[in-house]
């Protein structure tokens, strides 16, 4: 059964942008087509739900709407072993099993989603680096759980590591940061980049003593080279905004002493009061702030580029919410 008959979203394009909206989202069926079915918390209603505020919010005559792209199996490589890229491509033939230890079934096509996940995470990037844009943002990405040799918590492919890696490759970035405000720790790329200096990670996350994927530790900082360079911030259940912003101030110096010139961020809303799944307890404000201060050091640093991906969120009202108020501070930030 299809589960996700093809709907028209939105007027899409890839035509040259107008500079007049330099804010980029991402809409279409090939990224609502990740999901792992109705009876999963990521299932296929999370894209339509943010779809619906996105309209009603009139998002769509603010910024430019581009369609999904698929990326070439090479990019998967930048990060991810070949032997499970050929894993993941033959499950998805049959559909059958599970890619982990059981949060990531199968299912038929699930190569081809991902490789739009993939791909459309790194086309922002690359209209951001090319100056066609200064913010880009897509729904359904931010899949940080996914480490080099397998499948972890929803995550097939982890796009915010190829990302990583394309943008030191592709573009010889040296100074990249990634900050992550998603409930669950991004150990994917944590683990992934532990021994990279190049990489400025700072990750809010509920304690892995009550969340999974149970890692994060203050005590984590990188490793090798990069010891230093990482920050991990385990945050107590039931942690509000006020003790978010509280902590935020240091961040924002750790991020600035790092001076990066790219900005990764990873909005996740799952960590936002009325999840099914965490027990944090932030409003979408926390989004906002995040957001609009990240877009302001990207300026002080003499460059604009941030590229959010939308991450986890289980409550349909919390993550459509959370990810609008994400666009909307990005375009109102947009003045260099």
């Amino acid at each position: 059964m299809n589960l996700f008959p093809k709907q028209n979203w939105f007027p899409t394009t890839n035509a040259k942008p107008d500079m007049s909206r330099p804010v980029c989202v991402y809409m279409g069926d090939e990224l609502a087509r990740y999901h792992f079915g109705e009876r999963h918390p990521f299932g296929p209603q999370r894209f339509p739900a943010f779809a619906r505020e996105f309209s009603l919010r009139q998002l769509d005559s603010q910024v430019d709407v581009l369609a999904p792209v698929m990326c070439a199996e090479s990019e998967l490589a930048l990060f991810h072993a070949p032997e499970y890229i050929d894993k993941v491509k033959a499950m998805s033939q049959t559909g059958v099993g599970v890619l982990d230890c059981g949060n990531t079934p199968a299912f038929v096509g699930m190569y081809e989603a991902s490789r739009y996940v993939v791909g459309t995470t790194l086309d922002g990037c690359r209209r951001i680096m090319r100056g066609e844009y200064a913010h880009a943002f897509t729904p359904i990405g931010g899949l940080h759980h996914a480490s080099r040799k397998g499948a972890a918590g929803f995550c097939i492919f982890n796009d915010c590591g190829i990302a990583i890696e394309m943008l030191k490759r592709e573009f010889g970035l040296q100074r990249i940061a990634y900050v992550d405000i998603d409930a669950h720790h991004g150990d994917g790329v944590f683990y992934g980049f532990e021994d990279d200096p190049a990489l400025c990670y700072v990750d809010f996350h509920e304690d892995g003593r009550y969340l999974y994927p149970g890692t994060g530790r203050v005590e984590e900082t990188g490793s090798g080279a990069a010891a230093g360079c990482k920050l991990n911030i385990p945050m107590p259940p039931y942690a509000n905004d006020e003790m978010f912003i509280a902590l935020w101030d240091q961040v924002e110096k750790f991020i600035l002493d790092a001076s990066p010139e790219f900005i990764l961020l990873q909005c996740g809303a799952d960590s936002l009061k009325g999840d099914p799944i965490t027990h944090l307890h932030y409003s979408t404000q926390v989004h906002a702030h995040v957001t609009r201060r990240l877009s302001e050091i990207a300026r002080q640093l003499g460059h604009t580029r941030v590229m959010a991906m939308g991450g986890g969120g289980y409550d349909l009202r919390n993550l459509s919410q959370a990810w609008c108020d994400v666009i909307e501070t990005m375009q109102e930030t947009k003045e260099a």
